[in-house]
């Protein structure tokens, strides 16, 4: 079986079996030892997985970390497990940076089961670096993240290889956390160097003010521009009809993409590119139902509702994708039913429940508003 099967098996198993994982030991049992499993290692064969595996640190001796895979009689990934539910933070993985530099080990895996963060030594030699380059979420992967885990399997474990992906990764996801930041709120410096790359004049308080709130405008349009182009490509009718996605209405607000109507929006809506993208995934499944122009986001503050016929008394679906928990309410039935998602790839999945939501409107009428 591959990897991103036994993978997604175990998430699967993960999210049945979480809330009844009491103690780190049922962790272990429970979710780390699957996912060591998952990658190659036998977990009942002490000659690649060493449980409680035996670090002495100066004249402390029988200090233990929780697994050690091996390799050569070597240990070559060590892995501290915590309980399901707790943090993981500099404080929980001392262990690891005090049993780092004793090993030969150039990987370290700190965990609660659910999360697993990935370090090695790529700041100072024989040092466990602070930050980790991977961080791996078992209830939300996709398949550039089992891409780099597998790195770590049995069959494609190669030490150099992995240095060599962890300095990427590491720097990457640096420089993704800071275009993130700026992305939600542009900082003082970063608006003074972009806007130094338009304005020759100076810079006064009162345009720096003004440049922040177009920066960060400026932002999310281009980025809502680059995704509706490539959707416009991605979503060609092979039968020559054309782009589905030409006819989307676009709200005053630039930077969203949402129904035209003549209510007046809550300023503080802002339409994400995830919701966008979810709505675009909707139309997709509904291509060969409806004509794509009847299918119409309507965002509002706790949700982002999908429609047909831009009609409230015609939801189709609802996205719920500003808390930490993300869901879709398909109505398909009266009042509709909540689905919880852990991707947007879970949309497909429940194709047939948005299909079916439209073609109740499509064969009665529709007297009532939903719930």
């Amino acid at each position: 079986m591959e990897i991103i099967d036994q993978l997604s098996n175990l998430a699967s198993r993960a999210q049945k079996q979480v809330s009844f994982i009491q103690t780190e030991e049922a962790t272990k049992t429970a979710l780390v030892m699957p996912f060591i499993n998952s990658l190659g290692y036998n977990v009942f064969d002490p000659t690649e997985v060493v449980p409680e595996f035996i670090c002495d640190i100066g004249t402390k001796k029988g200090e233990k970390i929780d697994y050690a895979i091996m390799r050569d009689g070597k240990p070559i990934i060590l892995i501290e497990c915590k309980h399901v539910g707790a943090e993981l933070n500099v404080n929980h993985a001392s262990q690891l940076f005090r049993y780092f530099h004793v090993t030969e080990a150039r990987v370290a895996i700190l965990t609660n089961g659910i999360v697993y963060r990935l370090f090695t030594d790529l700041e100072q030699p024989n040092k466990m670096d602070e930050r980790p380059f991977l961080e791996f979420d078992l209830l939300s992967f996709n398949e550039h993240d089992v891409a780099e885990i597998k790195k770590l399997s049995k069959p494609f474990f190669n030490i150099d290889d992995l240095l060599f992906a962890a300095y990427n990764l590491k720097y990457m996801r640096a420089f993704k956390k800071y275009f993130d930041e700026q992305f939600t709120q542009p900082s003082a410096d970063f608006v003074h160097f972009i806007s130094k790359q338009v304005y020759d004049g100076v810079l006064t308080t009162k345009l720096k003010e003004q440049f922040s709130a177009l920066v960060h405008r400026s932002f999310h349009q281009f980025l809502n521009d680059k995704i509706t182009m490539r959707l416009r490509s991605a979503m060609i009718d092979t039968t020559g009809q054309g782009p589905l996605v030409a006819e989307v209405p676009v709200h005053s607000r630039p930077e969203t993409l949402v129904s035209t109507d003549s209510e007046v929006r809550d300023k503080d809506i802002e339409t994400t590119v995830e919701e966008t993208e979810g709505f675009m995934i909707v139309r997709a499944i509904l291509r060969k139902t409806v004509a794509v122009n009847r299918v119409v986001m309507r965002d509002v503050q706790s949700y982002c509702g999908i429609l047909l016929d831009d009609n409230n008394r015609k939801p189709i679906c609802r996205l719920h994708f500003n808390g930490s928990k993300k869901f879709v309410t398909v109505f398909d039935s009266e009042g509709g039913e909540r689905i919880d998602i852990t991707s947007l790839d879970d949309l497909y999945g429940m194709a047939s429940r948005i299909r079916m939501a439209v073609q109740k409107y499509e064969n009665k009428v529709v007297a009532s508003p939903a719930v």
